[in-house]
């Protein structure tokens, strides 16, 4: 790869990816919804073709990170962003002269739960009516068909649950709820948690964009790990100085959730406290990543408690865990 474009470029994934491969000497230009002149940001709404199409030509690789993540966006805007911006990156990559095509899709293309423990690539997909995780699943559909067009060579990514320093959904939103009071575990906590640090998601992404045997290919880049609920959460619990969270039955965390989901439908603002939210933190079942290991040599590098600890030194930095 020597010049590279990114989609959601000013996003937590889209950052960090940007800086490791400036640190490789590659030139990287990115799309956000505003400019950032100084990172070669332009503004852009992937959802919508526009000029920022124009910042794909002369790059030979584009890495697709842009998306609504959140559960409670409307079906219209997830296809919107998700699935048609996908396909607006796709003709952006291919009018620029761009010969690889990297897609962000997620581990929960296997549904929020009754996946079988260890699953893998060559489980089916399973929509449930979620519009992240329908969309997602529309979004791969929509790569996986420019690639048998032989529009693009294309790979998937499924990240597992990215935590580290600016995960809006993994660290700073639970840590402003644990710090508020408003958290709690569904299934007693015992639910389990896919966690992959940021830095070792980036890793073995590049190992994918770079690698020719990659080419078509769907992989899951997760931690190789499934903790407990209980277990991860209660890391933020300790920084904060906090008991730990409350573990309820899951029928007691759905009723919770769905009282700030009905008053978000009737106020018309958006929550991330829903039901579909409850729903996947009571998966029992871990993501198996032996095929990134044994085609792309990918290994997770960052275990949890260093994870943890440098999540812990930026939250600090940044004032989030408050006086201390």
């Amino acid at each position: 790869m020597d010049t590279v474009l990114i989609t959601g470029a000013a996003g937590f994934i889209g950052r960090t990816m940007a800086a490791r491969l400036r640190s490789d000497g590659v030139d990287v230009r990115g799309v956000d919804v505003a400019a950032d002149p100084a990172a070669a940001v332009v503004a852009g709404d992937v959802g919508t073709a526009g000029p920022w199409r124009d910042a794909a030509s002369g790059c030979d690789t584009v890495i697709h990170t842009a998306a609504i993540v959140s559960n409670a966006a409307t079906p219209d805007d997830a296809w919107r962003i998700n699935v048609l911006g996908t396909r607006n990156a796709l003709d952006a990559a291919i009018a620029g002269g761009a010969t690889r095509f990297v897609h962000f899709s997620s581990v929960r293309a296997f549904g929020d739960v009754g996946f079988p423990d260890g699953v893998d690539e060559t489980h089916p997909v399973r929509p449930d009516g979620h519009t992240y995780v329908d969309t997602k699943i529309a979004s791969e559909q929509v790569v996986l068909q420019a690639h048998a067009a032989g529009e693009i060579e294309c790979t998937v990514i499924r990240p597992g649950d990215v935590y580290g320093p600016a995960s809006r959904p993994w660290t700073i939103l639970p840590v402003e709820a644990i710090a508020a009071g408003r958290f709690f575990l569904p299934a007693m906590g015992k639910g389990i948690h896919s966690p992959v640090y940021v830095d070792d998601l980036v890793a073995g992404v590049l190992l994918a964009a770079r690698a020719p045997e990659a080419v078509g290919q769907v992989f899951t880049i997760a931690g190789g790990i499934g903790v407990t609920c209980e277990e991860f959460f209660g890391h933020y619990s300790r920084m904060l100085g906090k008991p730990p969270a409350r573990r309820v039955p899951t029928a007691v965390a759905m009723a919770l959730a769905a009282l700030p989901e009905a008053a978000a439908r009737v106020s018309g603002s958006t929550t991330e406290l829903r039901r579909s939210s409850v729903a996947y933190m009571t998966r029992t079942g871990t993501y198996s990543i032996a095929k990134a290991r044994r085609m792309l040599g990918y290994e997770p590098a960052v275990d949890l408690t260093e994870g943890m600890r440098r999540t812990e030194e930026w939250l600090r930095a940044e004032g989030l865990l408050g006086p201390g």
